[in-house]
């Protein structure tokens, strides 16, 4: 066991998180600790870690084990150093070994006859050769990289990123530490759909345990193998994905409605004996057991829910034409930096489209030209009767914040009832007194969620919704889901949640090459011709190479080494040797050279599987054998170059 909770109760003031809850953590295991927004999640992981004490019970950690804890809280953390060296502190002891070889290094410029100073120096280098410490620069770009940093960044100071982009560098760092147990509090809410996709596979072939608390449902189901559940004050256990949980979790529900139902109706049975006979002299010591019996028997709770199922109901007020918006030969760039170029495309009613990409690739960008509040070049044309509601962070500005919740949700002009706005609130997690709460006090994830409610409530015919599942628990994503597919107008929305888009959208844009690729189907079908191009892609390579072994580069040289000139002069049987023996040499070099050729591109194809992708170590092996082919195939064109000129120089002087 790598840590775990034995027995554990822990009460934050006068609320209890947990009740006698026992928890082992296992080598090699992934899990994903979920539970409604305020349960308690982020708690317990800090009481696994030991910031908070348990109020009974204990805390188990191995004394070797040791633990890296990914939390909002760290992004308090303040440096001005670059993000490359933020993201190298994970390798403490090899940049303290570099600098101590450093300074010895130094020390034996002067006593280079100090033979303790010589092996010492000799004894660093090799437990830093033996810690990889000559590959840490290397490996720490390509996971910033793959966590979505750019090489120009690596060198940018840390302080000038913002909060989203510092969580990234230092979930780099934790991963780069490779800690016996990684805990994860919400890892994807900060990443792009690349960036996700990257920690996916990373952590697939991780080699610690992981904790992640998480409300993405596709990052679930695609990482974790069992599902620990924060339900009621104590801790529930699935030995399976999310998909497994849900399944699992009606059944057991099911057998706990139908036991307690018996069990109900057992005891009905005995208090109607006991009423029937206690008073009976015959009958007294049979309705005295039938009472001690009911006093041992261990009560089956009644089935309840924590949130009842609530249904979020749209309003649509006017039908729209066919068309909702066409865009013609749009254009836009924040100063040198191109967003999109003389591209177009049109949103028809009755769509529902995913606009997904990398993080920059401008999706926010281009949600607010569909909008019609961001300039840009070129025409956006708004269809006949088309009346939009536009949800964004930027929204909550326009918030008014010296109202209660209720006030400013009436005030959206929706004509509900106020029992009717009680209740979708309560969907975006506001429930009780909570509705009479000022805007002011709100914290930002909590301001998002009004702002949320406001754009669902109105009477749009045409919703634009940016990153609306950011704040919202797992229950609540999926009441929204639901409204949306029952939704009788048109949508695009840009979000990180493929189980979000997955549920929601008939069409994928994706800007690609600053135009906007338009694909008719939803995300798992876009997917899959994703993988089908790329394999087709693969093939074609293949198939090039067999048709053409010969790459052309090598046959121009072979062109342009001519056989030498007949001259009917003695020729110098020295001079004969040497010019025979460079021809050789190239004729070597040619073979050399075509075969790094088509090992470098079979190399290369191995890489854009994804079967070599998904599998980490394979694809770093791969990887470093293109690089490998790549400087051999450098080197053997520099060494043809040079015996080419001098075979030139030898025929000239053969005449």
């Amino acid at each position: 066991m790598l840590a775990g909770l034995q027995d554990v109760t822990f009460e934050f003031g006068a609320r209890t998180i947990v009740k006698d809850a026992t928890w082992h953590i296992q080598p090699n295991e992934r899990i994903g600790l979920i539970g409604y927004n305020g349960t308690g999640k982020s708690t317990l992981l800090k009481v696994l870690v030991g910031e908070y004490l348990p109020s009974s019970g204990s805390v188990e950690r191995s004394r070797e084990t040791t633990i890296g804890y990914l939390h909002q809280d760290l992004l308090s953390f303040d440096t001005n150093e670059s993000i490359l060296q933020v993201a190298l502190g994970a390798f403490e002891r090899i940049l303290l070994l570099e600098k101590q070889i450093e300074e010895l290094g130094n020390r034996l410029e002067k006593e280079h006859e100090n033979e303790t100073l010589v092996q010492e120096y000799a004894d660093k280098l090799h437990e830093l050769d033996t810690l990889g410490g000559y590959n840490i620069h290397h490996q720490t770009e390509e996971v910033l990289q793959g966590l979505g940093f750019a090489n120009a960044d690596v060198q940018r100071p840390y302080k000038e990123f913002s909060g989203g982009w510092r969580m990234r560098v230092l979930l780099a760092k934790m991963i780069l530490q490779q800690p016996d147990l990684l805990l994860l509090d919400e890892p994807t809410n900060h990443l792009d759909l690349p960036s996700i996709e990257w920690l996916e596979k990373y952590l697939m072939h991780y080699k610690g345990a992981v904790v992640i608390v998480s409300h993405d449902k596709y990052f679930l189901n695609r990482m974790v193998t069992k599902i620990v559940e924060l339900y009621q004050q104590q801790l529930h256990f699935y030995n399976g994905n999310f998909d497994f949980y849900e399944t699992e979790k009606e059944l057991r529900l099911e057998m706990q409605q139908r036991a307690f139902e018996n069990q109900q109706e057992y005891i009905r049975q005995q208090e109607r004996f006991i009423e029937r006979f206690r008073a009976k002299a015959t009958k007294a010591a049979q309705a005295q057991s039938a009472i001690k019996r009911l006093d041992k028997l261990e009560r089956i709770e009644d089935v309840s829910v924590d949130r009842p199922e609530i249904k979020i109901n749209f309003q649509v007020d006017k039908i729209p034409g066919k068309i909702i918006c066409t865009l013609k030969n749009v254009t836009k760039k924040f100063g040198d930096i191109k967003i999109v170029e003389n591209t177009g495309a049109e949103i028809n009613r009755g769509d529902k489209i995913a606009l997904i990409g990398a993080n920059g690739k401008g999706k926010s960008t281009l949600l607010r030209i569909v909008a019609g509040t961001e300039s840009f070049e070129g025409e956006r044309i708004w269809g006949h009767n088309v009346e939009e509601s536009f949800y964004a962070q930027h929204q909550l500005e326009a918030l008014n914040v010296q109202q209660a919740l209720l006030e400013e949700m009436k005030n959206a002009g929706s004509q509900k009832t106020e029992q009717e706005l009680r209740t979708l609130l309560g969907c975006f997690l506001f429930s009780g007194d909570d509705v009479d709460k000022k805007i002011r006090v709100l914290s930002g994830g909590e301001k998002a969620r009004v702002a949320l409610a406001k754009t669902i409530v109105s009477k749009a015919n045409f919703l634009i919704l940016d990153e609306p599942t950011n704040h919202l628990d797992l229950l609540s994503i999926d009441l929204l889901i639901e409204a949306l597919n029952r939704y009788q107008g048109s949508i695009i929305l840009v979000s990180h949640d493929r189980h979000f888009i997955s549920k929601t959208a008939n069409r994928i844009w994706e800007i690609d090459n600053y135009e906007i690729k338009d694909f008719a189907g939803g995300y798992e079908e876009w997917m899959e011709w994703k993988a089908r191009k790329a394999s087709q892609a693969a093939n074609t390579a293949k198939q090039a190479i067999a048709i053409k072994p010969e790459p052309k580069p090598v046959e121009a040289k072979k062109e342009a080494v001519a056989p030498p000139p007949k001259n009917n002069g003695p020729i110098d049987k020295e001079l004969k040797k040497e010019i025979q023996k460079c021809q050789k040499q190239m004729q070597q070099l040619e073979d050399k050279i075509n075969t790094l050729l088509t090992q470098k591109t079979n190399l290369a194809i191995q890489l854009a599987s994804p079967e070599i992708y998904s599998d980490k170590n394979k694809f770093l092996e791969v990887e470093n054998n293109y690089k490998k082919a790549e400087q051999q195939l450098t080197g053997a064109n520099k060494e043809y170059e040079t015996i080419f000129e001098k075979l030139m120089e030898l025929e000239e002087k053969a005449g």
